[in-house]
């Protein structure tokens, strides 16, 4: 049993995926970039970020002691963060800028486990293939990028649009892992 210091729908479909159990707990953390923060720093801070506030929340609401996953997932373009898209237009020109070319998805990991914090980090490349301005505005109405990284979804409709992954699959959707496996053997709370 973990905590998911995240309502994230495609990170609770991946837990489940390696027979996970959890119980959800949103963090109320505020993502903003420090100035002079690199996109690594920044996406490992903010996953340990969550984990550490929803740690502080479990041990003031006494709740069982349970090891807390936070995660965060950026998508890099040229060095830039690009986030989530604020409205069409800034999402439909995010997409302009992913087509035809090769970003970076970063995905990092924290568990917070009796007071003690694992972290991990993956890169991915993807490549998407040349998009037309239809195609663009067609795949912003069907909704699906709306609230997405990058403003695209690599387990939906993006998927036609991806001409290269190199990395993680996983890690693209919003959760490396292999590398959570790993952290949580280390602390002796491997998948079933």
């Amino acid at each position: 049993m973990i905590y998911l210091a995240s309502a994230s729908p495609r990170r609770q479909e991946l837990l489940r995926q390696m027979g996970i159990e959890f119980d959800v707990m949103p963090s109320n953390i505020l993502e903003v970039r420090e100035a002079g923060e690199s996109p690594v720093e920044y996406v490992a801070r903010v996953a340990g970020d969550k984990a550490r506030w929803v740690a502080r929340l479990v041990k003031e609401r006494g709740l069982p002691d349970h090891p807390v996953l936070g995660a965060d997932t950026e998508v890099v373009l040229d060095g830039e963060i690009l986030g989530k898209p604020r409205d069409a237009v800034h999402g439909m020109e995010m997409l302009r800028r992913l087509a035809g070319r090769t970003h970076k998805v970063l995905s990092a990991v924290c568990v917070w486990n009796r007071e003690k914090e694992y972290s991990a980090l993956n890169t991915s490349r993807v490549t998407f293939c040349p998009l037309t301005p239809t195609e663009i505005e067609q795949y912003w109405k069907t909704g699906e990028p709306a609230d997405k990284a990058g403003a695209y979804a690599i387990q939906g409709k993006a998927a036609a649009f991806i001409e290269r992954l190199e990395g993680s699959y996983s890690g693209v959707m919003g959760l490396p892992l292999h590398e959570l496996a790993g952290i949580l053997k280390k602390i002796g709370k491997g998948a079933t």
